[in-house]
């Protein structure tokens, strides 16, 4: 499990990867996780974290609510018993267990979400979760840490959210995709100006390392030249 430590010694660790990351952030006495990955990794989930030696989680948070980020929200709440965080934007799809439909970025994903789109997430529903705490534009989350906030960072979906840590590592859901050494553009977006104008919010932090859901993580020179090569279209 791969581990990234801030300079006040905040320790993230990759607890799940592959079909979609799942991170735990600790400070050796609370713990926070950051999405949940599907359902049929509740298991691997489980034991990657009795493994940590992690009998509760004080926060879940969801950078939004697709069913490969927030399949195991209502089991991670009931078996740890966390208080779940969620975007304004996303709770009626959490509550319902429900996934908003995005569309396709790029030209292979445009077709497979016009023939089978609806088809495909309708067979990924997952179990109903209550939230605890809904964030609107930004939430300092002193509540439960120091040095920590959530930004909205809308794109993927309307109420799609970024983890600040430390302002030095950003975790960033599906904002950016850390799977193509070209581009970090996901291939699915409801809003693709939105999610540029997202990775604008993101560079005027200090983040110099982003940790996406699916792939490695990505630097800031990466987002940057991104950034740069596609704001001037959108404006």
């Amino acid at each position: 499990m791969k581990q990234w430590i801030t300079k006040s010694g905040y320790k993230i660790t990759r607890v799940l990867s592959g079909r979609s990351n799942v991170f735990l952030l600790s400070d050796g006495v609370r713990n926070t996780l950051v999405d949940t990955s599907v359902s049929r990794l509740w298991n691997k989930l489980q034991k990657r974290l009795d493994n940590l030696g992690v009998q509760s989680i004080d926060y879940l948070i969801l950078t939004h609510a697709h069913f490969d980020h927030a399949a195991n929200a209502r089991r991670i709440k009931e078996k740890y018993h966390s208080k779940v965080v969620i975007h304004r934007d996303e709770v009626n799809y959490l509550t319902n267990g429900d996934n908003v439909l995005p569309g396709g970025t790029m030209f292979f994903t445009r077709p497979i979400l016009n023939i089978i789109g609806k088809r495909l997430f309708y067979f990924f529903r997952y179990e109903p979760c209550k939230p605890d705490l809904v964030v609107e534009t930004q939430y300092d989350c002193k509540e439960f840490e120091d040095n920590l906030f959530l930004i909205h960072t809308p794109g993927h979906t309307a109420g799609s959210m970024s983890f600040i840590v430390d302002d030095e590592i950003a975790i960033v859901g599906d904002t950016l995709f850390g799977v193509f050494k070209w581009s970090v553009f996901p291939p699915y977006a409801v809003d693709t100006k939105s999610m540029v104008k997202s990775w604008g919010k993101l560079l005027a932090t200090n983040c110099t390392v982003f940790l996406p859901s699916h792939g490695s993580s990505v630097n800031r020179d990466s987002v940057q030249k991104d950034y740069d090569k596609r704001i001037s279209t959108i404006k």
